[in-house]
């Protein structure tokens, strides 16, 4: 058993969104075989009350808390050290001084960094302690994604937090023992902008929790029995779920609705932001935060993914397709996952695309439909089990002969 490092950007419980979902699960990956102690943020006052739980799972626990208005303004000073702006919104005095009690009192042989602005906090312990980090995807390509679909003065903004960024991902990959990415599409990704990391960087999946999501008949139906429910679910405060459902609204729901008058577009999602929130009308539904979404799920007319701007795999996919729903979603979530449209994920490039996929799943006959939903449960209980994706982690972590090398040869 090894003590490890392990630093989250935000609390990994409840896994309700897709960060957390990833974050969590390798939690409880990494406590099977090791000692764990687990350093977070709470950006939300919502999940305070999973303190008590998450304390039970991992005792040794230390959490600090963001208000993010006020993290936005502090972030606002890395435009005067000429750094990117996400390091600085999780610049904070409390979490450093409990890694540097940590590292004084407890031998640690590796740190774990979920999300690369939580290597800051590990990095002074390099390469003494060895520091392997996940990325998840390549956020500084996200932020320059941003830029085009906004107007100056914050394209400007996002294009220099892409820049700035990604050398800082750069930097922490070189100091990295092991760097790990989502998709080999992410890994690609990245190895093109920083070739130097070749060989020290890999992919490490996601998964599902197939036996959480999984169809009951027993499970109450939240729609009303004379509507065709169409459903989205994500964090709604977060820029690519904002966009695709406004999208969908703006392009899709009206053209829709003039073929299928009983269609009713659901978003499921905490937080959503008032762009979200101005959507909502006699056709549209914000629930806001739901205490379960797999009713929505289970028992849609249709689920849609229709995110313009996106990177990786997409948790909320996942759980769709182990829920028995066929997803339409576009290419690059498509091409991630790697399931054909015989196995539940139809692809749609643009609205016209959607609407020709939603038309084969609503009028299919319910025996068939029912079918596809069954293809893509088994898709993904084939292919995304989080115990065999994040053993990708364990090499680094078993084998104390890995580790050490990064402190020889530092040295």
């Amino acid at each position: 058993m090894a003590n490890l490092l392990y630093l989250v950007h935000r609390l990994p419980y409840p896994p309700n969104k897709g960060d957390k979902v990833r974050s969590y699960h390798l939690l409880r990956h990494l406590l099977q075989k090791h000692r764990v102690f687990l350093g977070t943020f709470i950006d939300d006052p919502d999940d305070e009350q999973h303190l008590p739980t998450l304390k039970a799972l991992c005792p040794d626990l230390h959490v600090e808390r963001i208000e993010p208005r006020r993290a936005k303004l502090m972030s606002a000073t890395g435009l005067l050290r000429g750094e990117a702006l996400t390091l600085a919104y999780y610049r904070n005095a409390g979490m450093r001084r409990w890694v540097e009690q940590v590292a004084q009192a407890h031998e640690l042989q590796a740190s774990v960094v979920f999300s690369g602005a939580m290597a800051q906090y590990a990095q002074p312990l390099a390469p003494a302690v060895p520091m392997l980090v996940d990325f998840v995807d390549v956020d500084s390509a996200k932020w320059t994604q941003y830029a085009p679909a906004h107007r100056w003065p914050m394209s400007a903004v996002y294009r220099r937090e892409g820049e700035r960024l990604l050398a800082y991902e750069r930097e922490v990959a070189s100091q990295a023992r092991r760097s790990f990415f989502v998709t080999p599409n992410e890994t690609a990704l990245f190895l093109s902008h920083a070739p130097e990391a070749q060989g020290h960087v890999q992919s490490l999946s996601n998964g599902v929790d197939a036996d959480f999501f999984t169809p009951d008949p027993a499970r109450a139906n939240p729609f009303a029995a004379n509507e065709q429910a169409i459903v989205f679910t994500g964090a709604m405060d977060y820029w690519p779920n904002i966009d695709g459902v406004s999208w969908f609204v703006s392009d899709m729901l009206p053209r829709l609705r003039a073929h299928w008058p009983r269609a009713r577009f659901y978003i499921v999602g905490r937080s959503p932001s008032p762009q979200v929130q101005a959507l909502a009308g006699q056709h549209v539904v914000v629930t806001g935060t739901v205490p379960d979404v797999r009713p929505y799920l289970q028992h849609a007319a249709a689920v849609v993914a229709p995110l313009r701007v996106a990177r990786g795999i997409q948790n909320k996919i996942l759980e769709a397709m182990a829920m028995e729903q066929a997803v339409i979603t576009v290419p690059s979530c498509a091409e991630a996952i790697g399931a054909s449209s015989a196995q539940g994920l139809l692809r749609a490039e643009d609205a016209d695309g959607f609407l020709q996929a939603l038309q084969q799943l609503l009028d299919a006959p319910p025996a068939q439909a029912a079918a596809l939903g069954r293809e893509a449960r088994r898709f993904v209980l084939q292919g995304f089990s989080w115990q065999a994706h994040l053993s990708g982690i364990d090499a680094c972590l078993d084998d104390p002969h890995q580790l050490n090398a990064t402190v020889q040869e530092a040295h």
